[in-house]
């Protein structure tokens, strides 16, 4: 399923839990022949950033907590900047990865998952925003199956994982996380399967690039 589309080409995707946005991620920059930032994201904001990856990791898409938790776990932090050494560490972490997002960003075409990259990037032209979602059972039978746990701990897992990427998207941003107004392209995947989400998002690319170009010349 490769893609001939031509220039700079910035896409990052919100997604529910269960409806498989890294896979989509992973096979849209495949087909894009561009790299996918997700986990993989971490590294690098910890080697720009100087925190321990570990650090990153626990408060990946946390949104901010109580001061007096955030107390306590900077007692196991690492020494970040001199004017960040009051601020909470999970405004530390989303800090590291909203500066290392941008630099990314700035140097090559990519595809980004999660972590607010959509706000980090506002006012880029080049960027598309996507949010996928998917029917209720369907995400949760994909969860079950992919975890290999029951259908009530699926249910549980789902809640839980978007309510919490939902808190930390409305915390950080100056939107609403799943909320059509915030992105470009909103799919449910349960309509198109995955590799018919994926072409959906290359399409969307293609026609936008091609919109922008004549836009530009008129």
């Amino acid at each position: 399923m490769a893609a001939n589309i031509d220039g700079r080409i910035i896409v990052t995707i919100g997604r529910e839990s269960g409806s498989g946005g890294r896979k989509i991620g992973l096979a849209l920059a495949e087909a894009l022949g561009v790299k996918c930032y997700d986990k993989e994201l971490i590294k690098v904001a910890a080697k720009e950033s100087g925190l321990c990856e570990d650090i990153l990791e626990t408060h990946d898409e946390v949104p901010t907590r109580s001061f007096l938790y955030s107390l306590v776990m900077d007692t196991y932090s690492m020494s970040y900047h001199a004017g960040h050494v009051d601020m909470p560490m999970e405004q530390k972490v989303f800090l590291a990865q909203y500066n290392t997002i941008k630099k990314i960003a700035e140097n090559e075409s990519c595809v980004f998952v999660g972590r607010c990259a959509d706000y980090a990037l506002e006012g880029d032209p080049d960027v598309v925003r996507v949010f996928i979602t998917g029917d209720t059972e369907e995400k949760i039978q994909h969860i079950a199956e992919t975890y290999e746990m029951s259908y009530d701990k699926a249910k549980d897992y789902m809640q839980k994982a978007d309510k919490r990427r939902s808190n930390y998207y409305n915390y950080y941003s100056n939107k609403r996380w799943g909320e059509a107004q915030s992105y470009d392209l909103c799919i449910n995947r349960s309509r198109l399967g995955f590799d018919g989400t994926v072409q959906a998002i290359l399409d969307f690319v293609k026609i936008r690039k091609q919109y922008q170009k004549e836009t530009e010349e008129k």
